[in-house]
């Protein structure tokens, strides 16, 4: 094992997520806030020192890791593993429309095991589970810190993962701002919490529509 830290920072605002509609896989862009977040992020990212950066092959989040990138030597790499949970049939549609069509399913998705999942999409425990071969490929290089670009949904449930949280435990775990970021080290052969929604205005306490990961 040779990662002795990781940063898993989320991409910057897309006119989606102003609209409140959720993504999934859907390959959006970033808004003109969005890019000028990534730009406004890229300083304090770099200045963590990541050694090597992998993102999802998504769009917004390509565009987050560039807005990184361009301050450093680094190139780079990108990853279908790291893209955002598949939401299946709820993708495109409003988190009113949703509440309003499955309200059982989106509640149990939002608050109990990691287990549940979106009609015909993942759970949190799947995408925690493609995500985390990642880390451990990067585990097997010779890097020390680690930058991935990637998700809400993804994040939340990848810390849970490494952080050996009990499953039914990662829906307390509060959605990352955009361009907001994980901070995680190593000691003594287990991940700890180093910092958790930090960004420019430090920890920030989220809104409603924060606390569901995955937007």
């Amino acid at each position: 094992m040779t990662l002795e830290h990781l940063i898993v920072l989320r991409h910057g605002e897309t006119e989606w997520n102003a609209a409140h509609r959720l993504q999934g896989h859907r390959d959006t862009q970033l808004n003109a806030r969005g890019r000028r977040q990534a730009r406004e992020a890229a300083p304090s990212v770099v200045a963590l020192a990541p050694e090597v950066i992998v993102s999802s092959d998504l769009m917004r989040a390509r565009e987050t890791a560039s807005a990184v990138a361009v301050l450093t030597d680094l190139a780079v790499s990108t990853d279908p593993r790291l893209r955002e949970t598949s939401l299946g049939l709820w993708e495109g549609l409003t988190r009113d429309e949703v509440e309003a069509g499955w309200p059982d399913e989106w509640q149990a998705w939002r608050t109990t095991t990691s287990h549940a999942a979106p009609p015909e999409g993942e759970s949190r425990w799947q995408v925690a589970q493609r995500a985390v071969e990642v880390v451990r490929e990067l585990d097997a290089g010779p890097a020390r810190r680690a930058l991935l670009v990637a998700h809400g949904g993804l994040i939340v449930g990848l810390t849970g993962l490494l952080l050996g949280l009990p499953e039914t435990s990662w829906s307390t775990l509060v959605g990352v701002g955009n361009c907001h970021w994980v901070a995680l080290h190593r000691m003594d052969g287990r991940w700890r919490l180093h910092a958790y929604n930090a960004g420019l205005g430090g920890v920030v306490l989220p809104t409603e529509d924060d606390e569901v990961a995955g937007l």
